[in-house]
Parts: C-alpha cells; sequence; structure tokens
C-alpha cells in the first residue's frame, strides 16, 4: 500500500478549509447582512442569544442617553401574566430568553417624550453601534387649535433594525386631558418601505391614547426594564387604543360662516357642560362603564370642536350590554339629581340627570342584526320611538380637555341622526320628527306607565 504523502494531504486540508470559509462569508454577505425585513442574525438564524444581544445593546445605548423608556411590547408583556408564567415554567423553551424572545422580529418599547429632552446624538450613536435608523416625524397636534391649524415637527416613532431585527420605539405625549398620545405612523414616498414588517408592529397603524402607567423597575432575561405596574389594564387598551383628532380646519371654516355665541349665557353653558362631562366621566369610569359622546354633543365635537351652547344639555350613549343597576346611586352620589328614567332594561331605557340647570341624558344602545338603536319615550303619550344607526366602533378623541369616546364612523354616525345637511345649524329641534333617523315604535301599555314613565 503506497504511503501517503503528508504534504498532499495538508494542502487538501488548507484548500477544503479556504473553499468552507469563503461559502460562510458569500452565505454571510447575501444573507445575514442584507437589509430589508428578512430576519435573521450574526449566525443566520434568529436565536435567543441574538434576541438578547440586540435588546441589549438598545438598551445600554438608552441609558446612556436617560431616555424614559419602558417595554410596550404586546407578546412579551402578555408573557408577565401569571397563567403564562406557569405555562412557560413546564415548557421552557429558552431558559434565558423566556419573555423577550416572543417568535416576533420586532421589540416595542415607549418613550415618554415629555421627559426626554430631544438629542439628535442619540440618532448617530444608535448607527455608531451598527443599527440602521428610519425617524418618522409629524406635526404636533396639541399646538393646533382654531386659531393655529398647524404644529411644529416632532419625532412619533424610530425604528432601529440591527441584522434584520426591528426595535421600535413610540413617542408618548402628555395632553391636556392628562393621557398620553401617540401619532400614527405614516411612511412618506422617499422612505424605504422594505424597512421593516410594518403590518407586525404594534403601534402606528393609527394614533392611539393611553392611561398615564404607573412603571416599576424589573429584570426581565437578565436585563433591567420598566414595565407597567398594571400589565394587564394597559394590555387592555392597547385593542381599543385609536385616537380621532378634532377636526380643527373644518370646524374654524364652520366658525367662519356661523359665529359662535359669545354672550354671558354661552359662555357659562359651556364652563357648566365642560364641568358635567367632566363628572359623568368620572363616575361611569368608576363603574367600569364605557360611554361616548352621542347626539348634539356628538355634533358638537365633530363640526366645532365644541359644544353646542344652544343645545342646552350634555347627550353621551352606553351599549345596553355595559348597564349596571347601580348607576342611578353612583350619579346621586356624585351630586346629580335623577330628572327621569324611561322604558325598561330590555327595550328603550332612558336616563336623564340635571345638576347646575344643564341636563344629562343617557342614551342607551341596543344592537339588532346590522344596526344598532336607541329608544326615546314621550311622556305624556307613552308613544314610543326608535333612532337607527349603522354599527359603529369606538375611538378616543378629546374634548373641553377630556379624553372621551366617540363613535369612529363619526361621519355615518352624525350623518344617520342628522341628515346631509348635519353641518347647517338648527335651532328649532323636535326630537319626535326632526332626526334623520327616527321611527315610530309603539306604545308603553298604560298598565306599565308607572314602572316605565318615571319623572322627577
Amino acid at each position: 500500500m503506497p504511503r501517503v504523502n503528508r504534504s498532499v494531504v495538508l494542502t487538501l486540508l488548507v484548500v477544503s478549509s479556504s473553499v468552507f470559509l469563503l461559502f460562510q462569508l458569500h452565505y454571510y454577505r447575501k444573507y445575514v447582512s442584507k437589509a430589508g425585513p428578512h430576519i435573521l442574525s450574526r449566525t443566520g438564524h434568529l436565536t435567543a442569544s441574538d434576541v438578547q444581544w440586540t435588546v441589549k445593546k438598545f438598551l445600554a445605548l438608552a441609558q446612556r442617553f436617560r431616555l424614559p423608556m419602558f417595554l410596550a411590547d404586546t407578546a412579551a408583556l402578555t408573557l408577565l401574566s401569571q397563567d403564562a408564567l406557569r405555562q412557560r415554567d413546564r415548557q421552557v423553551r429558552e431558559p434565558h430568553c423566556s419573555f423577550l424572545c416572543t417568535d416576533r422580529p420586532i421589540t416595542s418599547f415607549a418613550l415618554h417624550a415629555n421627559l426626554w429632552k430631544y438629542d439628535s446624538g442619540f440618532l448617530l450613536a444608535a448607527e455608531q453601534k451598527g443599527f440602521e435608523v428610519l425617524q418618522l416625524r409629524g406635526e404636533d397636534p396639541r399646538l393646533a387649535s382654531l386659531d393655529n391649524l398647524s404644529g411644529e415637527d416632532i419625532p412619533l416613532h424610530f425604528l432601529f433594525r440591527l441584522n434584520g431585527y426591528i426595535i421600535q420605539v413610540v413617542f408618548l405625549y402628555e395632553r391636556s386631558g392628562n393621557y398620553l398620545w401617540h401619532g400614527a405612523l405614516r411612511l412618506k414616498a422617499h422612505m424605504d418601505r422594505s424597512f421593516a414588517p410594518f403590518k407586525l408592529l404594534d403601534y402606528g397603524r393609527h394614533a392611539g391614547a393611553y392611561d398615564r402607567p404607573e412603571l416599576v423597575l424589573t429584570v426581565l432575561d437578565g436585563l433591567d426594564i420598566q414595565v407597567p405596574r398594571n400589565v394587564s389594564h394597559f394590555l387592555s387598551e392597547q385593542p381599543h387604543s385609536s385616537f380621532l383628532e378634532c377636526r380643527y380646519r373644518d370646524a374654524r371654516n364652520f366658525l367662519q360662516l356661523y359665529p359662535d355665541d359669545t354672550s354671558p349665557t354661552a359662555m357659562d353653558f359651556r364652563r357648566k357642560a365642560k364641568s358635567l362631562l367632566h363628572l359623568a366621566a368620572r363616575t361611569l369610569k368608576q363603574l367600569n362603564i364605557p360611554f361616548w359622546l352621542s347626539s348634539g354633543t356628538c355634533l358638537g365635537w365633530f363640526r366645532q370642536c365644541s359644544i353646542i351652547s344652544y343645545s342646552r344639555d350634555v347627550d353621551i350613549g352606553i351599549f345596553i350590554t355595559d348597564f349596571r343597576w347601580d348607576i342611578i346611586a353612583a350619579f346621586r352620589d356624585a351630586g346629580l339629581s335623577l330628572k327621569h328614567k324611561f322604558g325598561k332594561v330590555e327595550d328603550s331605557l332612558e336616563l336623564s340627570f340635571i345638576s347646575d340647570d344643564v341636563k344629562l341624558d343617557i342614551f342607551f344602545f341596543y344592537e339588532d342584526g346590522d344596526i344598532v338603536w336607541n329608544g326615546g319615550t314621550q311622556a305624556k303619550s307613552g308613544r314610543k320611538f326608535k333612532y337607527i344607526f349603522p354599527h359603529f366602533s369606538l375611538c378616543w378623541t378629546e374634548l373641553l380637555e377630556l379624553k372621551v369616546r366617540v363613535p369612529c364612523e363619526t361621519l355615518d354616525y352624525v350623518t344617520a341622526n342628522y341628515g346631509s345637511s348635519w353641518s347647517i345649524p338648527v335651532r328649532t329641534w323636535d326630537w319626535k320628527s326632526s332626526p334623520s333617523n327616527v321611527q315610530e315604535n309603539g306604545v308603553w301599555p298604560r298598565a306599565e306607565w308607572v314602572e316605565l314613565i318615571q319623572v322627577y
């Protein structure tokens, strides 16, 4: 048997090692370092250590620039629930990355914008650390008003990409209604639409509003991270956080055609209406009952960003499924007097309270197939009426320095109630015949009037 030449063997080993090294270099350049949303880590696939390494690198940078930031990632926060923790304890796949490794290519953080002095050096430092940065800005709605229709440019979202992994930072701004707001993420024509998997982002599809969370510092996967103390409440807000800005431009055009009443009587009503709306919001929040602006109060917000001074009342809507029997006692304890109670829980319930000569009308809404309706009752005759609306969802907005809900499909809602001429003020209004969506709905049996028609 011929002897193997050592030089030949050594040469073959060197050649094969070189080929393997060239293959690794080609693989890295083609896939790992390739820009775009394709998620590959330093090792060619996403691992727990890669996620930890990326987030740790970002958090160190954030700490250096003293960013008042907390974890807002819905997938990661969901894993903080006790049920999830018990399940993870039984089936731990990544013992060193139990929370941040969510099988998503994104981790979302929220930044208290009012607590941070904007420092452009932060973005430069991020780029020096290897992050690619996409900065999205927009107008500050807090500076917009009927007198000034444009606010200054402010940062809304930062997206950081490293080896295909995305870290989103959403800026939360304080609003006058004592809540936090973030803007929508809007890509301009020149921006790279392949920078991140935008459809997977927790924040940015729409503007959002949140209660101000109390934060606690904790350790997640070996990293010091601030999280909301009440994680469940924060998570419950996220799917219902959509926010609609007041239409200041349209409101100003309306008020140029129909100047607002500035008489002492009108000013006094607006002051009382604001106080009553705030009181109603506090009372219903204690009962955990969601409500929205309805009827003339909704029209005033949508049309002129204010209360209609000649309406002389405040109107809100509540789904009948959220009714609680202690609602009357709660409003009485808050200092309001019950003015009337019409109908019953099963049909056309309506409550009216009064405070300081201003009436609060609460209309309860019923779902019926593809429509939603609320009832009305004429006390002297027992006649019933029904007001028909298309189905709607609820969004947050701000009115009179209060974070409050309105129908997201506001135009459809207002048009259903007031017709296509809703933009023209009508001072003479008959609730039984003027609304576009009113229908006769029978008569209450006289034998039941004592229970169903109560006037105080």
